[in-house]
């Protein structure tokens, strides 16, 4: 059975640091509850509550669970990959204290960080990626953590690909995926950003199905896409501009996408993200809209 979430980002509670408040969690709580979703990811942490038992008696008044929670960590650098591991196991025992060892660690690099990559996301080059021997220290550092988290709390771990990050690429996520163990690391395909990364999220889904463990089901709107590309804005402003759209006004096939994924007895969870930046627009009107058309494709 395939369940839907959404997650504070489609309210604005962003990792990146930006200008705006987003809305309190009890508002996203709320509103995600309003508008028809069963679940949420954590958000930043201190977004939501960080005691266990807080936490639970928060979502459950909702009738909302806990299903991951989002984790960046700079893996290039070898020197980062201690502290990531203490940053992922904090957040896993939160997690596990809430829903035991369901969630999910949702891996990333520190996206937006990296100027070259964050200006260029969209339209990155081979020359703009990692080294061989960077290539294997990032493979490294996400099994480490991925051992980590699986050791202390049973949780498993996947990568989450990010535009403005040094996994964005259908070739770079290719190559993460054949450097790390397909039993401790899965992927958290992202739709959006698959497809404005230049790929096509059907085909890596038929071709890699086995790897997914774990979806957001974000658009791409074409016409902002290509307009980021040809005028060389950076992936804040192609953000700001709506290249993430509503679900079903941009480039993603998702009728067929939910159509494979139930062939392939996929049971996991769908989680929504409409990328909203404090102050573009009304969150709940998008929710509701994207939990609408999720409804009409028979989600």
């Amino acid at each position: 059975m395939i369940r839907i979430a959404n997650a504070p980002c489609s309210w604005g509670a962003l990792e990146f640091d930006l200008q705006g408040k987003p809305a309190t969690f009890d508002i996203v709580l709320d509103e995600m509850q309003k508008t028809g979703y069963a679940g949420t990811e954590l958000g930043d942490w201190g977004f939501m509550p960080t005691e266990p038992v807080e936490l639970k008696k928060q979502l459950q008044k909702r009738s909302l669970s806990l299903l991951g929670a989002f984790v960046p960590v700079a893996l290039k650098d070898e020197s980062t990959h201690k502290a990531g591991e203490e940053a992922a196991l904090k957040v896993a025992r939160l997690l596990s204290g809430v829903e035991g060892s369901s969630p999910f660690i949702v891996l990333a690099d520190n996206n937006g960080s990296i100027p070259q990559r964050t200006q260029n996301a969209g339209r990155v080059t081979p020359d703009m990626g990692l080294s061989d021997a960077e290539w294997h220290t990032f493979a490294r550092g996400v099994e480490r953590i991925a051992s980590a988290v699986k050791k202390e709390t049973g949780m498993r771990l996947v990568f989450h690909h990010h535009c403005a990050g040094y996994v964005e690429t259908p070739a770079e996520i290719d190559k993460l995926l054949a450097l790390t163990d397909p039993s401790l690391v899965g992927l958290c395909l992202d739709t959006g950003h698959y497809q404005f990364a230049g790929g096509d999220p059907l085909k890596f889904l038929k071709e890699q199905g086995k790897r997914v463990w774990h979806m957001h089901f974000k658009d791409c709107h074409p016409a902002v896409a290509d307009q980021s590309r040809a005028e060389g804005w950076d992936y804040f402003k192609s953000v700001e501009k709506g290249v993430f759209c509503e679900l079903g006004k941009g480039a993603v096939d998702f009728p067929a996408i939910k159509a494979e994924l139930e062939k392939q007895g996929f049971a996991g969870w769908i989680v929504v993200e409409q990328d909203v930046l404090p102050g573009m627009g009304k969150p709940f009107d998008s929710a509701l809209r994207n939990r609408e058309y999720l409804k009409s494709i028979g989600l």
